[in-house]
């Protein structure tokens, strides 16, 4: 199934290499999201169990994905909603610090600029970039811990340049000195294999509309079981206490309102839910599985391997780490100073040629549908787009 478009046939241009940005939904993402509409179409209300069938079977792909257990998870309306929620569940103390990095997609950022304000804690930034092989990122880290901090948040991809990030090392530092560390793995999982017992990580969220291949408004979220009872959940509602749903379908004498909240990472399930985002969720990440992360991964380099050289040789400059582990499903490349990125985009775009500019870098992201056979006619299209912003 590896570079098999077929599943996309609807899908335009030469080669979509923007899936650290949203990937297009596949067919049978699409099939699975008229099943169910089809089948609330005919049954109404009576539809709702298949829905809640589809979620426990993605909780328990998504679990093995992560090397997690099924009710560690919660499936969540995005990264940045697992974020907050987590954030505004910690019992913090005025004048905690906490850990952030200046480089980070603001999801993994804003939440906890807000709870700092609203509990007097003190946030500590460190440089991102300063985490690549070589760089003093751990030692500016190990600095930061020894004063003392309750949280570090990171990625696990930095979503500018595509750094992996050294999470194990991370981990082991924070874990050393009590600090909590939540990971916003949405620019990993689905394309880089992540093992949350074995990174040793406290936290994690990942939005299913990038490499798990599903659509907006999904997410899923885990919690190391440890840190559930040191969580106080500020937002909650009828679907976050235990036996929510029993009032509905077993009888009088069963509405209650003192039921204790749930200790697990489904607590902040807290109501009605994207019943189609999660069956497109479901049916994406089926896919991924069939096919394998790690299979996922290697294929995804070869592609890289392949267009790195080629920009370079026309005179971009590759943000990408040589050293493999330092490596991810994206490949960010400065353009030659007279080049302007965004006209550089637009003009590949109107070429086939799918790509995203965050925050200065031309960002190429392909995924197991890409192939190396679009190797050329990328490069070819990137010529024609020289030429004519040349002209």
């Amino acid at each position: 199934m590896l570079g098999d478009r077929s599943q996309f046939d609807d899908l335009l241009g030469v080669a979509y290499l923007n899936h650290a940005a949203m990937s297009p939904p596949s067919r049978a993402v699409r099939d699975a999201c008229a099943a169910m509409l089809d089948e609330y179409a005919r049954r109404g209300a009576a539809a709702w169990p298949r829905q809640l069938e589809s979620r426990e079977r993605l909780r328990a792909r998504l679990a093995r994905m992560l090397g997690a257990s099924p009710p560690e998870l919660g499936l969540v309306p995005g990264t940045g909603h697992a974020i907050t929620m987590v954030a505004t569940a910690i019992r913090w103390r005025p004048k905690e610090r906490l850990i952030l990095l200046r480089g980070e997609f603001p999801a993994n950022v804003t939440p906890w600029l807000r709870v700092a304000e609203r509990f007097e804690l003190e946030p500590v930034f460190l440089d991102a970039d300063a985490f690549a092989p070589g760089g003093d990122g751990l030692a500016s880290l190990g600095r930061e811990l020894a004063r003392g901090a309750r949280l570090l948040a990171v990625s696990a991809v930095q979503f500018q340049t595509g750094l992996r990030m050294p999470l194990e090392a991370i981990a082991a530092l924070c874990r050393a000195a009590g600090t909590q560390v939540f990971v916003d793995a949405i620019q990993a999982l689905g394309c880089t294999p992540l093992d949350v017992r074995a990174l040793g990580i406290d936290d994690l969220a990942a939005g299913g509309h990038k490499w798990l291949m599903g659509i907006e408004g999904t997410a899923c979220l885990w919690i190391r079981d440890e840190r559930l009872a040191e969580l106080d959940p500020l937002v909650a509602s009828w679907l976050s206490h235990e036996d929510g749903l029993g009032f509905l379908f077993e009888g009088a004498g069963r509405l209650r309102y003192d039921r204790p909240l749930r200790r697990r990472a489904d607590v902040f399930e807290i109501g009605v839910t994207n019943a189609l985002g999660f069956a497109a969720l479901d049916a994406s990440t089926a896919l991924l599985e069939s096919i394998g992360i790690a299979a996922i991964e290697r294929h995804v380099a070869a592609i890289l391997d392949a267009l790195e050289p080629g920009f370079v040789a026309r005179g971009f400059v590759s943000a990408r780490r040589p050293e493999p582990a330092a490596r991810s499903g994206i490949l960010a490349l400065t353009p030659p100073t007279h080049v302007g990125l965004g006209e550089l985009a637009r003009a590949l775009g109107e070429r086939g040629i799918a790509v995203a500019t965050p925050d200065g870098h031309l960002r190429l992201s392909p995924h197991w549908p890409n192939d190396l056979s679009q190797v050329p006619q990328v490069f070819a299209a990137l010529d024609d787009a020289l030429r004519s912003l040349n002209a």
